[in-house]
């Protein structure tokens, strides 16, 4: 994994100084919030991806920072908009924004921020990427609406889950590595293959992280463990291990999740549950499987720095801890 260290370690301070510039230009109202959260310790997942693809095929005539950077900036939008529907009290080891500062003010910030991408982008004067920008915006609010639907229906369901992991994750991430492609005046088919590689490691990503949810270190996450069960989400290492128990019992713990009324003692068991499925459960099979798949998309593009990167970023997700 050393390229994909040294990658992130060379491009992480320019990142930042781009995203602290934009911040630092907003109204104070909403500048400490969008600092808050778009500043705090975080993966840049989004931005460096949209970076390798921009540079898979070769030097760029086009700057690719402010496009890479407004994936983060709309990223960041779509968090402080959950923590507030979620009453998330914690994110990335600080307390939420809408905690801080005051949901009004965490929802404005969320508000500049989705439109300060969407300029970015139109700015670049493609249709292209002014449409995909879009539409992951809209995918990522689709599947939180399909995830809060989901968590008051006290039922199961493995292809809505999916669904929902593929609207409120993969997409974005998807979106990321198609318009770095198209910033590389890649042909369509590598365009695709991007976008493959994109969404795929966004599934495998969720996987992984829902799992950690239960099973992770809770300082090193910078939240607490179990926290999807606490806010009434049903992730696929939750169904794993309800399809262990009796129907009757299963029943009625999918009724206190959705109502929220889970009992401490009922928790401490599901979680001890779902770590003792671990390694074992289909999660971390179907997470693999996806990393399979975007290993496979790579085959479009040359061999380069960036394409070995990109290798090691998708074989990295199954093995991360935080």
């Amino acid at each position: 994994m050393k390229e994909l260290r040294e990658y992130f370690d060379r491009e992480l301070p320019r990142i930042d100084s781009f995203l602290q510039g934009e911040v630092q230009k907003l109204h104070g109202l909403v500048r400490q919030v969008a600092e808050h959260v778009i500043m705090s310790p975080g993966k840049r997942i989004r931005p460096m991806l949209t970076l390798l693809f921009a540079r898979s095929l070769g030097p760029l005539s086009t700057d690719p920072y402010p496009l890479a950077c407004a994936l983060e900036m709309l990223h960041s939008a779509t968090l402080l908009h959950d923590d507030v529907l979620d009453g998330a009290e914690t994110r990335r080891g600080q307390a939420s924004a809408h905690i801080t500062f005051g949901a009004t003010q965490a929802i404005l910030a969320g508000d500049v921020l989705l439109a300060l991408s969407n300029r970015i982008g139109a700015d670049y004067g493609i249709p292209e990427i002014s449409r995909r920008l879009s539409g992951g915006a809209m995918a990522t609010a689709m599947g939180e609406i399909q995830e809060m639907a989901a968590a008051g229906s006290g039922v199961i369901d493995r292809k809505e889950y999916l669904e929902i992991i593929i609207g409120k994750t993969a997409k974005l991430i998807e979106t990321a590595c198609r318009l770095g492609a198209v910033l590389s005046g890649a042909d369509q088919e590598r365009i695709q293959a991007a976008a493959d590689y994109g969404l795929n490691v966004g599934m495998s990503f969720q996987l992984v992280d829902d799992l950690l949810d239960y099973s992770g270190d809770a300082e090193r996450l910078g939240k607490p463990s179990g926290s999807d069960l606490v806010e009434g989400k049903i992730t696929l290492p939750l169904i794993d291990w309800l399809e262990t128990i009796p129907p009757a019992e299963r029943q009625e713990i999918l009724t206190d999740i959705a109502e929220k009324r889970l009992a401490e003692p009922t928790q401490r068991r599901i979680i001890e549950g779902v770590r003792k499925a671990g390694a074992d459960g289909s999660t971390q099979k179907l997470a693999e499987g996806h990393v399979r798949q975007a290993l496979d998309a790579l085959d479009a593009f040359p061999d380069s720095e960036e394409r070995e990167v990109l290798i090691q970023a998708a074989s990295f997700i199954l093995t991360r801890q935080t």
